[in-house]
């Protein structure tokens, strides 16, 4: 595989990863949620974006609003974290045992839903990000639709840095995240921004899933594919970091599209021993914050 091909490769991973890791790393930022259920909804965007798409080109829609019909279809997806932030709110200030087997409890639960409303078998929307063409850069070509994915993912970046560091709804987001009981002491609703964090957070991972579908196929084995990487993702770049979870998804993703064009059969354990230099040299990530 050419150089670029193996880099651009490597971006749209990393763009999906972030999608879904930026999602995970907010929740637990305010939190304190380590969110087990991320995989699962990366996987239910994914199966959901690929049933909309298809019933919009029943109805006669145009192939070429595959983009924006699967990011409407994720949003719409990412609604069931008001379900799941209802349940998990119970379990809020307890033990993190407690919040993991929640999770877990979920993980176990969407398993189940997706078996019985889609079945077994994978789904695919094969061959429709042709309908964009290719991009060609001198001797180079690749798909448009990826590089569209690749550039969804930067914008949201940008907009989560907007929203956190330069709006009233981010200062407060991270006065939560700091000190709860001074916030709460401040006047600030932590109830609704708990939902509003996880729902912004649920959507970033359901959107992530609707917009990779079309260049793999959805099956029930994704959510546990995905947390393996958005794990190692997270302990790269540090637990409850945006930045983090920019730069270690584009470590992951390099690291990912490297193994898989030269060493096939070390995917997994180049991704981890990465991982475990990270943990020998900065336990709590490039930008996590050591515990006080």
């Amino acid at each position: 595989m050419a150089t670029v091909d193996l880099l651009f490769a490597a971006l749209f991973n990393a763009a999906v990863l972030f999608l879904v890791t930026a999602g995970l790393q907010l929740i637990f930022g305010v939190q304190r949620i380590v969110n087990l259920t991320a995989g699962s909804l990366y996987a239910f965007g994914a199966y959901f974006g690929a049933s909309v798409f298809e019933w919009f080109s029943a109805q006669g829609g145009p192939a070429l609003l595959l983009l924006p019909v699967l990011i409407v279809a994720g949003l719409l997806a990412g609604q069931v974290g008001f379900l799941v932030e209802r349940v998990l709110r119970t379990v809020y200030g307890r033990d993190e045992a407690f919040q993991l087997l929640m999770t877990f409890a979920f993980v176990l639960m969407f398993q189940d839903v997706l078996r019985y409303v889609w079945g077994a078998q994978p789904r695919l929307l094969a061959d429709l990000p042709s309908v964009y063409g290719m991009i060609a850069i001198g001797a180079f070509t690749f798909p448009a639709y990826n590089a569209a994915v690749i550039a969804c993912a930067l914008l949201v970046a940008g907009l989560l840095w907007w929203l956190i560091d330069r709006t009233p709804l981010g200062h407060i987001i991270r006065a939560t995240a700091e000190n709860r009981q001074m916030a709460e002491a401040l006047g600030a609703n932590t109830r609704r921004i708990n939902m509003q964090v996880f729902m912004l957070g649920s959507m970033l991972g359901t959107v992530g899933g609707a917009l990779v579908i079309p260049t793999t196929a959805a099956s029930l084995e994704m959510p546990i594919a995905l947390i393996v990487e958005t794990f190692a993702v997270v302990v790269i770049g540090g637990l409850g970091s945006i930045r983090g979870a920019f730069l270690g998804a584009l470590i992951v993703g390099l690291l990912r599209a490297l193994s898989l064009s030269y060493f096939p059969e070390m995917e997994v354990m180049s991704i981890y021993l990465v991982v475990v230099f990270v943990l020998v040299l900065r336990p709590y990530g490039l930008f996590g914050k050591a515990a006080a």
